[in-house]
């Protein structure tokens, strides 16, 4: 399984505790065809999380989503989102 197929699933693991609204746009932007997208998109979602000291609950799950997304398509932050999903997705299931 490659570090790409490795996110992907903890990103999927993710989305059992994302709203539903962000399961269906997240699910369109994983799409191969969607990288001009999911750069910018990135983007805003970890500036929108870094509001999350403003907006504690509704902002938590925009910064790690965004450096998700980021590293689809930026191949040296594969393995160490990687390990943070997992480790997000390990105490969210606790």
């Amino acid at each position: 399984m490659s570090r790409r197929d490795q996110l992907i699933c903890e990103i999927d693991r993710l989305e059992g505790h994302l709203p539903k609204r962000a399961v269906r746009f997240l699910s369109a932007v994983l799409n191969p065809k969607a990288a001009w997208l999911r750069v910018p998109l990135a983007l805003v979602l970890m500036v929108g999380g870094g509001v999350g000291f403003f907006l504690p609950v509704p902002a938590f799950w925009m910064l790690p989503l965004g450096l998700a997304l980021l590293a689809l398509d930026v191949p040296f932050m594969r393995r160490p989102m990687t390990r943070i999903l997992a480790f997000i997705n390990g105490k969210l299931g606790a």
